[in-house]
């Protein structure tokens, strides 16, 4: 992390290589260990409905720009999928695992879009946590209507679960925006 401080002052969210992937993989235990968090707490419909993996892919799109984001969107799923399957209750089902890769690299690629305006105006994360939602939850419901015949999930379905997820969202638009600011106002001091 001496390479943020070093850097924090003149070129904002510029990390380094090796502090990206820092950050990467600790973004990505979070996606592995919010949805178990969630889930103990509020059951098994609380992952639909709060999206806990879905948080720190945004934040790390907005943070480490869209390369990484794109990264963190296609990781996290799998390694949840993975360390969930050896606890002997995968977290992505494997139905459910292609379409969350694919929205959550849409997430994590539409909020570091926003990347290099966040580390000017860090504000700006909250647009691209909207933005970066409402486009990669149409990417699901469009995938879902491509794959009905082929896969279990209907258009229907993936519609019911953008629905039930509508708080999540709007938590995350919240509060993925306060950390990504807290954590540009960090890096300048």
């Amino acid at each position: 992390m001496t390479n943020i401080s070093v850097l924090k002052k003149s070129v904002g969210f510029r990390l380094t290589l090796s502090a990206k992937t820092l950050i990467s993989a600790a973004l990505i235990a979070a996606a592995v260990l919010l949805p178990l968090v969630v889930h103990a707490a509020f059951g098994a419909s609380g992952g639909a409905r709060f999206l806990p993996m879905y948080l720190p892919v945004v934040i790390g799109g907005c943070v480490l720009g869209k390369r990484w984001g794109l990264g963190l969107g296609v990781l996290s799923p799998i390694a949840s999928f993975a360390v969930t399957a050896a606890m002997g209750n995968a977290m992505p089902t494997a139905a459910r695992l292609p379409y969350m890769i694919v929205e959550l690299a849409v997430f994590g690629v539409a909020a570091g879009a926003f990347s290099r305006r966040i580390a000017q105006k860090p504000y700006i994360a909250f647009a691209a946590v909207i933005a970066a939602a409402i486009v990669g939850r149409a990417a699901f419901v469009a995938l879902a209507a491509m794959l009905q015949g082929a896969m279990p999930l209907t258009a229907a379905a993936a519609w019911a679960q953008v629905q039930a997820g509508l708080w999540g969202v709007l938590l995350q638009a919240v509060v993925a925006p306060v950390i990504v600011m807290l954590a540009a106002r960090a890096m300048c001091e």
